[in-house]
């Protein structure tokens, strides 16, 4: 990366025939990246693409948009979202990723990531990566049916291997694949060890698509390290976009936070939480949001539990007011044991 962050970051890309403005993408989780999640990480700003949480593709043909909990947006936010699948075959991947072009969002995502035991005895998630050949067809039966950009986002597979995750960087590829977001960690370890960004330097040299990086981005200098060191095309970012919403505004248009962010920004999602989803879910969504945020404070656990201490929001609220005004003692980077699982 020759030129300033800021400059790299704000270049557009192309991702099959569409392009991105911005090279920073979020990445997606589940009970995270819901619509309350992105709403109020529109009001920052600052990336290129959003994405929703995992969805099931057996259950995507017949979600409705309007009252689903997973697959549910905002119709402004449409042309930025790639919707991300979870599934086995070839045939119910194609039939979800013909459902998602038809409803006009920015493109589909490929699960083959999630190491979950529930999702990969299912045989989908990273189980898929156990199959290379079943793994290549569904990317093919998913390229063949739609037109929109196909992601996959992968691991770098069940053993410490890098050719295997460059080899199938490269089968992802040949199959139709446009775009490739690569977390550099294998399926057993979940987050139990660091990522191993070297791996992601071996899959962008395996293919001409784009790659994105993904894996313990916290501050600028991450950022900037992960793109000179990989050469990759952008930057994923998954959990601390729950912890700090605003850092894709600090990487791409050098925003400068307030200590009064972190009060605000627990208010704006605890009332977007309550607005989209009614309660018990309200209350269950934003305690794991909070798992997250509280990361940002030295003592990040009692406070999460002061603030969680209240089950409408208004209690919520009046917690956030009692406990986050002043700002309490900051981490310099979110602490994290407490979103290691």
């Amino acid at each position: 990366m020759s030129e300033t962050l800021q400059d790299f970051l704000n270049s557009p890309l192309a991702i099959g025939k569409q392009i991105v403005q911005k090279r920073l993408s979020l990445a997606p989780m589940v009970g995270l990246t819901h619509v309350a999640f992105r709403e109020v990480l529109e009001s920052f700003g600052g990336y290129g693409l959003t994405w929703t949480e995992m969805c099931s593709a057996k259950s995507v043909p017949q979600e409705n948009r309007y009252k689903s909990g997973i697959f549910r947006w905002r119709d402004m936010e449409s042309s930025n979202l790639v919707c991300q699948i979870m599934g086995s075959t070839p045939e119910e991947m194609a039939t979800a990723a013909s459902r998602i072009e038809g409803e006009g969002l920015f493109g589909v995502d490929l699960n083959m990531g999630c190491s979950i035991s529930t999702i990969c005895k299912k045989g989908a998630g990273a189980a898929l990566l156990k199959d290379p050949r079943q793994a290549q067809e569904i990317v093919q039966a998913v390229r063949s049916r739609v037109n929109c950009p196909v992601f996959v986002k992968f691991r770098t597979g069940w053993e410490n291997d890098p050719k295997f995750a460059a080899d199938m960087a490269k089968r992802f590829q040949d199959q139709g694949a446009d775009c490739l977001v690569f977390h550099p960690r294998i399926a057993p370890d979940r987050r139990s060890r660091p990522p191993r960004w070297e791996h992601i330097a071996r899959v962008k040299k395996a293919v001409d698509i784009p790659v994105f990086g993904n894996g313990n981005i916290a501050t600028v200098q991450d950022a900037v390290r992960m793109l000179n060191e990989t050469g990759c095309d952008g930057l994923a970012l998954g959990r601390i976009a729950v912890a700090r919403p605003w850092l894709f505004s600090e990487l791409s248009q050098e925003f400068s936070p307030d200590q009064g962010i972190y009060s605000r920004t627990a208010i704006s999602m605890a009332e977007s939480i309550w607005n989209w989803f009614e309660y018990p879910k309200s209350f269950k969504l934003y305690k794991k949001f909070m798992n997250y945020f509280a990361a940002n404070f030295t003592t990040g656990h009692r406070l999460r539990s002061k603030i969680c201490n209240a089950d409408s929001l208004h209690g919520i609220i009046q917690n956030i007011n009692t406990h986050l005004e002043p700002c309490p003692s900051l981490c310099s980077r979110p602490n994290a044991l407490m979103f290691a699982g």
